[in-house]
């Protein structure tokens, strides 16, 4: 009676499986993505009101950059991506004058959901996270004496994005794809760690590109 019980329940995942399997046609889970990326942020901070800065005077800049994606799919419908990319320079400004720099590494972890899984253009959205780590920060308040300032070294927060992949020939796919994640930091001063403002960069990321499915 197990036995009978278990052969009949593997046979129905069998049958499941290759029944996703067959949906997705000639592509099996597996989709990589080579993009160009541009970075838009939003720009707002903090006033500080010590040094005579307005709020939203903090700026760092746009700026195009590759991003690498892996995405496995669950299903026809489901999918997960994991996008990534090299630790980015960015300078930054406070009225539009250069107080330094800093690196960042923030690769986006989301769930998306395919609208049209077996035509040749696939819309698509997704939720998920963004967790970036700043590095090399090597900024400052300019003056006869410049005083050091930092950031804090990561930044966790919630991430959207929405796109298509359009199917060119056999594997090959075209893909346009917007996101949209929160990023934010504390700027402190170095020597005694009081903070004086914070960063809301919470950028838009444009991205087109071509991707593969194995």
């Amino acid at each position: 009676m197990i036995l009978r019980t278990f052969g009949t329940v593997a046979a129905a995942a069998l049958v499941a499986t290759l029944a996703i399997s067959s949906a997705r046609a000639d592509d099996t889970n597996w989709e990589v993505r080579l993009r160009g990326v541009y970075l838009d942020p939003a720009n707002k901070s903090d006033a500080i009101s010590a040094l005579s800065v307005p709020s939203d005077a903090i700026h760092i800049n746009g700026k195009w950059l590759p991003d690498v994606d892996f995405e496995y799919y669950w299903s026809p419908n489901w999918s997960t991506e994991l996008i990534l990319t090299y630790p980015q320079s960015q300078t930054v400004t406070v009225s539009g004058t250069s107080i330094g720099t800093f690196k960042h590494l923030p690769p986006v972890l989301t769930m998306k959901y395919d609208f049209l899984p077996n035509e040749d253009f696939q819309p698509y959205i997704g939720v998920g996270v963004n967790f970036t780590i700043i590095s090399d920060v090597n900024l400052a308040v300019p003056g006869t004496t410049p005083i050091p300032l930092k950031l804090s070294s990561t930044s966790f927060g919630p991430a959207v994005q929405a796109g298509f992949d359009y199917k060119l020939q056999d594997h090959w796919y075209a893909n346009v794809d917007v996101k949209w994640f929160k990023l934010q930091s504390h700027v402190d001063v170095a020597a005694s760690g009081a903070q004086v403002s914070t960063v809301h960069v919470d950028p838009f990321l444009f991205g087109i590109g071509i991707g593969y499915r194995f």
